[in-house]
């Protein structure tokens, strides 16, 4: 019997997969690092900003208070938080408060498009710039 065993478990399909790929793992691991990477950039990018604008910097790692100082920062009414809470509506006002934080820069339009669109890549240049917070900019 033990022999009929053995000679089952030889027989078996070595060509089958496992249900998880060494390959797939690996990719997932490698996106988990890099979207890790993003996130850290953009707390400390916000971090900075906060400091620059002279709010406390702790308050970008903060839900929806980082937005409230986000809002005072950019000069615009502490109500437009509940805006952020209506659909389609929150994309407006994102965009209208991205303008509005670059000009408090000393940016313009075109930039706050880029902090809409590449937000990676445009915060951290605000931040880690050298342009200033004017508050009545």
């Amino acid at each position: 019997m033990n022999a009929l065993f053995a000679l089952v478990l030889l027989q078996q399909d070595s060509t089958s997969t496992p249900a998880v790929s060494p390959i797939g793992a690996g990719m997932g691991i490698g996106m988990m690092i890099v979207w890790l990477a993003v996130v850290v950039l953009m707390v400390a990018s916000m971090w900075k900003l906060f400091v620059k604008a002279g709010k406390p910097g702790w308050a970008a790692i903060v839900p929806i208070y980082n937005l409230v100082v986000l809002l005072e920062i950019a000069g615009k009414p502490l109500w437009w938080f509940i805006l952020f809470l209506i659909p389609f509506v929150n994309i407006i006002v994102a965009i209208m408060l991205a303008v509005a934080v670059a000009r408090k820069f000393g940016k313009g339009t075109g930039f706050a498009i880029g902090m809409v669109v590449l937000a990676p890549i445009f915060y951290p240049m605000l931040a880690f710039g050298d342009s200033t917070y004017n508050p009545q900019g």
